[in-house]
């Protein structure tokens, strides 16, 4: 399937900055179950300062916000070529180990509502379908609503809130595979939405190593794992290591952002 995607970030400032930087996660990877046939990022009100590849194998782009500037436009955009892999990917030849996938991190410290949950599906001896009872039990026990989590919430507040995003969805299931001994990852990206070219944000769904397999994808939000209709951005231990932006400014302006992103055919 070729895909088409636009994806465009603006920041504005109430007044002019001095100094602000923010770090990129927007190139899609390159693997079997897609290849760029076009990609470019451009940026209006700052500049190209770095770009490098990180450890976990993600590109990066630091842009340099113009000082003095007030707003700061950047586009990613271009095709992309998938192919439904049934949602797995093979384990790198390079890259963390895996035991690096078994830590927990701040967002996805299991609590006691996620030791019950993965308690629950502790008894599956198969671990592909541990793993898949693991997405259903948390589809039904955490409902999908933008208006009870934000980006600073853990996989146990989620949990225990019983409602979050995709991003909520994604840290759960990383800490209760993590709890039962499965070594799981978090993934940034692209959907194309059935009827919906329009989107407000990019997506994220997580990823758990099966034997045998490779890396397997798990879409909570929506019961389902990652087909062609997916375009990966990065990969992490959670959503702090692929976060499409992430950024730091210096002084005292307040910042508002508006996102414009249309994925289509």
């Amino acid at each position: 399937m070729l895909l088409h995607i636009s994806h465009t970030t603006k920041y504005a400032y109430d007044q002019p900055v001095d100094y602000a930087l923010q770090q990129l996660r927007l190139t899609p990877q390159v693997l079997k179950c897609q290849r760029i046939v076009d990609w470019k990022i451009t940026v209006d009100g700052g500049t190209v300062e770095a770009f490098y590849t990180d450890h976990h194998g993600n590109d990066v782009h630091l842009i340099n916000v113009d000082a003095g500037g007030v707003s700061v436009s950047i586009t990613a955009a271009g095709s992309v070529e998938t192919t439904d892999t049934a949602g797995i990917v093979p384990l790198p030849k390079s890259g963390p180990p895996l035991w690096y996938f078994s830590q927990t991190t701040a967002l996805t410290t299991p609590g006691p509502a996620i030791g019950k949950l993965a308690s629950e599906t502790a008894s599956e001896t198969n671990n592909l379908n541990r793993l898949h009872s693991l997405s259903r039990l948390i589809a039904k026990q955490v409902s999908y609503g933008k208006d009870g989590t934000y980006v600073a919430t853990t996989a146990e507040e989620a949990m225990q809130g019983g409602v979050g995003v995709c991003q909520d969805h994604a840290h759960i299931f990383i800490a209760a595979a993590r709890a039962g001994g499965i070594p799981a990852r978090y993934v940034s990206g692209y959907l194309m939405m059935d009827g919906q070219i329009d989107q407000d944000a990019s997506h994220a769904w997580a990823e758990a190593f099966v034997n045998g397999l490779g890396w397997v994808g798990f879409d909570v939000s929506n019961s389902q794992s990652p087909d062609e209709r997916y375009v990966r951005l990065a990969v992490g231990r959670d959503y702090h290591d692929a976060a499409p932006f992430s950024g730091m400014r210096v002084g005292n302006a307040k910042e508002t952002m508006i996102v414009n992103l249309q994925v289509q055919q």
